[in-house]
């Protein structure tokens, strides 16, 4: 068990495999502009999609490790992945709250449907893991779900092609079976996808609910912070520090398009 050393001007602590996550940590300052934010990404080690759930977990303890160092006050595990096979582990090794992004999105999900058809999009990992699905099955077991691998979706997003050709024949391709399935509400379960939401979007038509697991995510973030007295309530914009544990590359473009603001500086570290 990892002993916590923090204040309410302590930083939310947020990680993930690569640059995912900044989409969750984008919701987290739209929501929280005050609040201060870390963001891990091991780009060293991604994906995590594919590795055993053995090594996800002891790659997820050791940016835990990372994280609690800089004496966060909250850790959001910002990756589909790390979510479902690290979280019910790794949230016992703190007594700082440790979140994922999947049950925040999967309750947004049950709350908001009214004809119990949900639809589910993400990586071939997150769609076979069920993650998404056991979790909406928990709350409303006569949901009738619909799940939709969209692996493009990622490189689209990282290369900035959102709003293009490709991206639309894309979704379409990918999308179409899912619109005629007579769901009314649909989670972009993978943290790249929220680029691509006026996409999404055109092809899924304005009477599906998208739901943004990041969006979610945040929301609870603060509700938790809140209840444990813990927002920050300087009246300043955070600070925002980046740490990563591979050459960076192209992570500030990537990191600029996905946050909308400038990023400074990115800090390689290792952590294992």
């Amino acid at each position: 068990m990892f002993k916590p050393q923090f204040t309410s001007t302590s930083p939310v602590g947020i990680f993930d495999s690569g640059v995912g996550g900044l989409t969750v940590m984008h919701s987290v300052s739209q929501l929280m502009p005050n609040e201060n934010i870390i963001y891990l990404g091991d780009n060293a080690r991604l994906p995590y999609g594919t590795k055993s759930k053995e090594t996800v977990i002891s790659y997820s303890i050791e940016c835990l490790k990372f994280l609690l160092k800089k004496k966060v006050k909250i850790v959001i595990v910002a990756c589909n992945t790390a979510s479902s096979y690290a979280l019910p582990f790794i949230s016992r090794l703190t007594k700082i709250p440790v979140i994922g992004v999947i049950e925040p999105g999967a309750n947004a999900a049950v709350s908001n449907t009214s004809n119990n058809h949900i639809g589910i999009i993400g990586t071939a990992g997150t769609v076979r893991s069920g993650s998404y699905a056991r979790k909406i099955k928990r709350k409303l077991p006569e949901a009738k779900i619909y799940s939709k691998a969209c692996s493009l979706f990622v490189q689209i997003a990282e290369d900035g092609w959102a709003d293009n050709k490709i991206a639309k024949l894309t979704a379409k391709e990918y999308l179409t079976p899912l619109r005629e399935s007579r769901i009314d509400t649909l989670i972009m379960g993978c943290t790249h996808y929220p680029i691509l939401k006026k996409t999404i979007s055109n092809v899924m038509g304005k009477k599906i609910t998208l739901i943004d697991p990041g969006i979610e995510t945040a929301k609870f973030a603060r509700a938790i912070l809140q209840k444990k007295n813990l927002l920050n309530k300087s009246k300043k914009k955070g600070y925002r520090k980046f740490y990563v544990t591979d050459t960076p590359n192209n992570f500030h473009v990537v990191a600029e398009r996905f946050l909308e603001e400038k990023i400074t500086q990115v800090n390689k570290i290792k952590i294992s």
